[in-house]
Formats: C-alpha cells, structure tokens, sequence
C-alpha cells in the first residue's frame, strides 16, 4: 500500500507564498536549494508532521519571477481547520484574496471558504472540529 505525500506547485516568490501559508498554520518543514537545477524547494505543513501528513511542496525555478498560469485542470487544496470565520479573517487581514466567504456548501451544512495564495491557487477550507 503507498501513501499521498505531496503536491507540487511552482511560485513565483518564495518568500510570499511561505508568509501566505503561515496565516494557515503551515510552517516551511525542510528546503532544498538545488544551484545546478537553479531551483529552491521548500515543504510546508503542519506541526513536524510526524503523523505522516500531506505535504505541500513550495518549488521556486531562480529567475522565474514573471509566474505561472495555474491551468484548467487545478481545482483547488483542501485544508481542515477548526474555525473556517476565523481563519477567513486571518487571511484577510494578513493580506490574502479572500474567494468566497465562511458558510455553508450549498445543498449542506458543512461550513467552507476559499481563499487564494499569492500565485492564484485556491484553497478550501474546511470546518472541522
């Protein structure tokens, strides 16, 4: 049986995607700078992860500043925290693109959100106690 690590996403600007994902409670857990490759990357998640968690991995490409388009076929990544109101807040006042505002999905009672980080990769959050 395998295991879902990580997901992959490049950025733009490290330092700003790294600063987004902390107003989530993701902290950078390990970086690798690659000087042949000319690329940086950095894997963000939640306490040591010890528990085997999903990661993201932040890849940043030296002198790729212009950005990336996100395409058609990226939906979005879910994260679970305990207070979705709260942590649309967070975002907002720390800078972040709040995309639709804490209730509940349609059709159901489970309260969402979505935010997007500084490269334009949405994020559900999700209600969970």
């Amino acid at each position: 049986m395998g295991s879902y690590l990580h997901t992959m996403v490049r950025v733009r600007n490290l330092e700003a995607s790294i600063a987004f994902y902390a107003l989530l409670g993701m902290h950078e857990l390990r970086r690798k700078e690659v000087p042949e490759g000319k690329y940086t990357l950095v894997f963000i998640g939640y306490a040591d992860n010890a528990a085997g968690q999903a990661e993201i991995e932040l890849t940043y490409n030296w002198g790729q500043d212009d950005g990336y388009e996100v395409g058609t076929g990226f939906g979005h990544f879910a994260v679970g925290v305990p207070d979705v109101a709260g942590m649309v807040e967070a975002v907002r006042t720390g800078g972040g693109k709040v995309t639709r505002e804490a209730g509940p999905v349609k059709f159901g009672t489970t309260v969402i959100a979505f935010v997007e980080d500084p490269d334009g990769y949405k994020i559900e959050l999700i209600q969970r106690d």
